[in-house]
């Protein structure tokens, strides 16, 4: 008897310290990844608090690159490795993804809104004149950038997202997909569904398989991946993450207006191309060099993530683009 109770006190205080160790794995933060060809830093602006990750030449011509959804800064690091090493590196985190501030109010994630964020870093870290690159949800940023600041942006370049003065050739791609279900874009029908607030009551506890779905059977690093899981089990990130697709209609309604202004980017643009991408089809890049001074077209054998997948072929890209007279 005394046998059987000693085995089954054992046996409980086993199972119980399993359970304590699994509990403090989950619980454990998750740090971010070791610093690569990109430092890590904070600043503080009129809008807020922002992340941003920094290298090249500290007095080089600087480049803010622009991440997307779902990632953060961290995106650019591969490509910051390989970029002309005159050229000095900015590399924000967006407004309610990374590490920078999770403001709940909807409105500030329009993304005329996220130009603004962009703008004020940028005038704090004492920048003047700049090139820019933004990628998916970057890139938009990265366009209301250029129209907000034209005299200030010297050349742009944009990695698979529309430009958003395009509207009849978008609104033709957009046709083109919905025709064929428009099955690829479901993420963004999710995230968009409120009351309830699916993404608020499904996503938490879940990043890892949320997160790793859009980067499935891709080259990008799973130290990338792990990241951008860290960052998004940042509390509200469900929430912040969801508000760059819940206000899209308020987005369209501006870029409409600026189409049927007849407005134009004053710099010249290169449009980096994953072609295997299957939400920003070819039909996008229809016209899009009717709407700055000159247009250049890289089309790189990569999905969405290009500038992961691809990050030396993008880098080329960037540095033959930024060098040229």
């Amino acid at each position: 008897m005394k046998k059987k109770i000693a085995y089954l006190l054992a046996s409980s205080t086993i199972t119980l310290l399993a359970l304590i160790a699994i509990y403090l794995v989950a619980c454990t933060p998750v740090d971010p990844p070791a610093e690569g060809n990109l430092k890590k830093k904070s600043i503080t602006v009129a809008r807020g608090t922002f992340s941003y990750r920094e290298g090249g030449s500290a007095t080089g011509t600087p480049v803010i690159m622009v991440h997307g959804w779902p990632e953060n800064s961290y995106c650019w690091d591969a490509v910051a490795g390989q970029m002309n090493k005159s050229l000095r590196i900015i590399a924000p985190d967006l407004r309610g993804l990374g590490d920078s501030e999770r403001t709940l109010d909807q409105t500030k994630y329009q993304k005329v809104e996220l130009a603004k964020d962009i703008v004020q870093i940028a005038d704090a870290l004492g920048i003047t004149n700049f090139y820019l690159v933004g990628h998916d949800w970057g890139g938009v940023v990265a366009q209301e950038v250029a129209l907000a600041v034209p005299d200030r942006v010297m050349k742009m370049a944009i990695l698979n997202i529309h430009i958003i003065l395009n509207l009849q050739n978008n609104m033709a791609a957009r046709d083109k997909l919905y025709d064929g279900g428009n099955v690829s874009a479901w993420y963004q029908h999710f995230q968009q569904r409120v009351a309830p607030n699916l993404a608020e009551e499904m996503i938490p506890g879940n990043e890892e398989a949320w997160i790793s779905t859009f980067f499935k059977d891709r080259p990008v690093p799973q130290k990338s991946i792990d990241e951008y899981v860290r960052a998004y089990s940042i509390a509200n990130t469900p929430a912040t993450g969801a508000s760059y697709y819940r206000t899209m209609t308020e987005d369209g309604q501006r870029w409409y207006s600026l189409f049927m202004a007849g407005t134009k980017f004053t710099m010249p643009l290169l449009y980096v191309y994953g072609n295997l991408d299957s939400v920003i089809i070819p039909e996008y890049l229809i016209g899009i060099e009717n709407f700055a001074p000159s247009t250049q077209k890289v089309e790189i054998a990569a999905a969405h993530f290009v500038q992961e997948e691809k990050p030396a072929e993008v880098a080329q890209a960037l540095n033959t683009f930024f060098t040229a007279n």
